[in-house]
């Protein structure tokens, strides 16, 4: 059964949903988050999406922070489009496997691609089913690009359009979010201590404006409330999941692809910052190259930007084109 919690403290011209909805897996429920205009009484494939979160934070944290007064799932709610994001097991509002309670060494690296792919199926299809609709959109960053184009690349006729942010793909370089070393479960993430590395992307003269004043510290306190269990220690961490990283070794950073590019047949937008050091622009340009059999396919680039384009000043370079995208007619 699904659970309908209203959300409270966002802005009265949108609706705002939050639902709990099972997974493949017994006592493994899904997060999704739900935001639209109030004046929406209608739904279509065109105009719904449903958001996939990257490899360490939340979809909260990363699409529904209202920095300068917008998140992104606003931006879009305001576009006109129903807009769902989803916490894969281990994330955010969903369930997090049992092993996370124990140390980190006792298991093996949580949360594979292949699993969120499942839970990722699971979102779609109870979307389709709540909202009647035979397909949506997808938007996912990162590693959540990685699911998104492997579900996609399986389940065409659900998909509208695929709008990809700095998505994984074959790396010739190390990861940054590998530090090397033996993989547990999961790995605790001092969030505050995030800022450094995420502006050593930038050059130096450049870092004092990349995040506007106030945002990186409010980003991080909704990043640290997702995993209370983690915020509790001190210093304050939270947890991530290590099925991602294994991933990296296993495919991504060896060379092999976990999906073909070739079996996605939907209309596809990247969106990649000129700074990202963690999907390099050759990385994207390959990515690109390999989409063969989609009906049209669009590559934006940002300036000033790095991999957390979607939090810095040039965000709305970001919003605008995907929104563009899902928008527009088919050629």
């Amino acid at each position: 059964m699904d659970q309908t919690i209203p959300a409270h403290g966002y802005r009265p011209d949108l609706v705002v949903e939050d639902f709990t909805v099972p997974s493949d897996t017994p006592g493994i429920s899904l997060h999704l988050r739900n935001k639209r205009a109030s004046a929406q009484k209608t739904f279509s494939a065109e105009r719904s999406i449903l958001m996939v979160h990257g490899a360490t934070y939340s979809s909260a944290s990363l699409f529904d922070v209202p920095l300068g007064g917008r998140s992104f799932m606003d931006h879009l709610a305001t576009q006109g489009f129903d807009v769902f994001a989803l916490d894969a097991r281990g994330y955010g509002g969903s369930t997090r496997p049992a092993e996370m309670d124990a140390p980190a060494q006792d298991s093996a690296p949580l949360v594979r691609t292949e699993v969120a792919v499942r839970d990722l199926a699971s979102a779609v299809d109870y979307v389709l089913a709540h909202r009647g609709i035979p397909r949506l959109n997808l938007v996912a960053m990162s590693w959540g690009g990685s699911v998104a184009g492997a579900y996609t690349a399986g389940n065409n006729g659900k998909v509208a359009r695929l709008a990809l942010v700095a998505p994984l793909w074959l790396l010739n370089t190390p990861a940054p979010i590998d530090s090397g070393g033996a993989l547990g479960g999961y790995r605790k993430v001092a969030v505050l201590d995030f800022r450094e590395r995420w502006l050593a992307a930038a050059p130096e003269a450049a870092r004092a404006s990349l995040i506007p004043e106030g945002w990186f510290e409010r980003w991080a306190e909704a990043s640290l409330a997702s995993d209370p269990l983690g915020n509790a220690e001190r210093p304050r961490v939270m947890r991530a999941v290590n099925g991602p990283i294994q991933d990296i070794r296993d495919y991504w950073g060896a060379g092999k692809a976990y999906y073909d590019p070739n079996d996605i047949r939907v209309p596809v937008l990247l969106v990649h910052a000129e700074w990202d050091r963690d999907v390099p622009m050759a990385t994207m340009q390959d990515l690109f190259s390999s989409l063969k059999r989609a009906p049209y396919k669009r590559w934006v680039e940002i300036g000033e930007g790095t991999h957390m384009v979607l939090l810095e000043k040039n965000r709305m370079q970001a919003f605008d084109a995907i929104s563009q995208f899902l928008a527009e007619r088919d050629p």
